[in-house]
């Protein structure tokens, strides 16, 4: 049973977790050779306070 587990920031609605694990099961079937009924794809939502990308956290990056 393949298990991916797919970090991010919160704010994705389920229509887009819907099509990310859509594709990311597609992927696993075509070149990993998974059964598609096997796989299971967790989401694990943090906030930008508790998720930092070189050393800052997101909520005190500046958009881009």
């Amino acid at each position: 049973m393949p298990l991916v587990q797919v970090t991010m920031l919160t704010g994705r609605t389920a229509d887009q977790k819907r099509k990310i694990a859509q594709r990311i099961t597609d992927a696993m079937v075509e070149e990993a050779g998974a059964r598609r009924e096997a796989i299971v794809v967790a989401f694990h939502e943090v906030s930008k306070e508790s998720y930092a990308s070189g050393g800052v956290l997101m909520v005190d990056k500046q958009p881009k």
